[in-house]
């Protein structure tokens, strides 16, 4: 199938559909078809266009925060919806301050909302992230989700949640939402350091 992560032709980022790879994506009939699907819906063409006037306002000036921010003030969304882990609590306050110094009106609900309880879900306790403990909570993206649909938020964000999480999150989002902290305790939540950091390429990463 597709393998545009070891292409050498590049030819789409000039526009191109001269001496493409076979399997290029640009020769698959359905190509077209979803172009189509940014001019089908004004709103989604505004958000696909706000896009790219925020990657070109702030490209490599802008941390990310700033991006999300400028991005939401672009469309004109008031309500921002913040679903964050329990240990990025901090992080959390600070994008939450941010939020309202910046007149929008954040609304955030914690990983650990609900209270449950990992034993319900057939996890031992030697299976905990902390085995020491008898009872350890699980995270509820669902549960942070419906709550953000109950608010009415115009836009969400994920903050820091656990791979997995994040995406049972991002799929019962009643709006569209993006990741401003990806989850990486051992690498500061960088994740890419780890391609460029020799000790995890070589072994770390190795199976």
């Amino acid at each position: 199938m597709f393998t545009c992560a070891s292409c050498q032709v590049l030819a789409c980022r000039e526009g191109k559909k001269e001496n493409l790879p076979k399997n290029c994506p640009m020769l698959h009939p359905e190509m077209d078809a979803a172009i189509q699907k940014y001019h089908d819906d004004p709103v989604i063409e505004n958000f696909h266009k706000t896009s790219a006037l925020v990657e070109a306002e702030g490209y490599a000036r802008w941390p990310r925060v700033r991006e999300t921010i400028e991005f939401c003030k672009k469309l004109g969304y008031k309500k921002i919806g913040v679903a964050f882990c329990v240990g990025l609590r901090s992080e959390a306050a600070i994008f939450c301050d941010l939020l309202r110094r910046h007149g929008l009106e954040p609304v955030s609900v914690i990983c650990c909302s609900g209270g449950m309880d990992k034993r319900d879900f057939g996890i031992r306790p030697e299976q905990f992230v902390h085995p020491e403990n008898e009872r350890e909570t699980m995270c509820n993206p669902i549960g942070q989700a419906e709550m953000l649909r109950l608010a009415g938020t115009d836009f969400n964000v994920a903050l820091g949640l656990c791979v997995g999480h994040d995406a049972l999150f991002l799929k019962h989002s009643h709006v569209l939402a993006t990741v401003l902290v990806a989850k990486d305790r051992a690498l500061g939540h960088n994740p890419a350091a780890a391609f460029y950091c020799p000790h995890y390429m070589s072994g770390r990463l190795n199976p």
